[in-house]
């Protein structure tokens, strides 16, 4: 089972940054342009928020399934690739969750378009930016892991 929620985690992670990503692109360029904010814009920005909720709910079990947490729990600070995905992963992860969340139910909240596209385009950037930060990648200083698990 762990190796399944590894892979799907990890295949999720794409959909989450380009959904997230067409989010911002959308909201800059309604912004920009003085758009009505329409029903398309309004389902992206709930899918994108739905999306992280999924990715999170399975980092989330992958956390606590996983034997690389086990350890770091014992022993959190000896070695950074256990320590970056106790501490540093999740805790930005959590935090980047928590800003689309808020980001999209303020937009819902607004009632002008150039508002709701606004508290998108900030909100949303300020997350990717953070998720951005705290994925693995194989070029990070702190963990290398792989583009794609198989």
């Amino acid at each position: 089972m762990y190796q399944i929620l590894l892979y799907i985690h990890s295949l999720f992670r794409w959909l989450v940054l380009l959904s997230l990503i067409y989010s911002i692109y959308r909201a800059w360029r309604g912004y920009i342009s003085h758009s009505a904010f329409t029903g398309t814009d309004n389902s992206i920005r709930h899918w994108t928020a739905t999306i992280a909720h999924i990715q999170l709910t399975l980092g989330v079990v992958l956390y606590f399934k996983s034997p690389f947490t086990r350890a770091s729990l014992k022993h959190t600070l000896q070695s950074m690739d256990l320590s970056f995905f106790s501490i540093i992963h999740l805790s930005m992860m959590v935090v980047a969750i928590l800003l689309i969340t808020i980001g999209s139910a303020l937009s819902k909240r607004k009632t002008t378009d150039p508002e709701k596209f606004r508290t998108l385009l900030i909100w949303f950037s300020i997350a990717l930016l953070i998720i951005l930060l705290a994925i693995p990648w194989p070029f990070s200083p702190f963990t290398h892991r792989p583009y794609f698990r198989l």
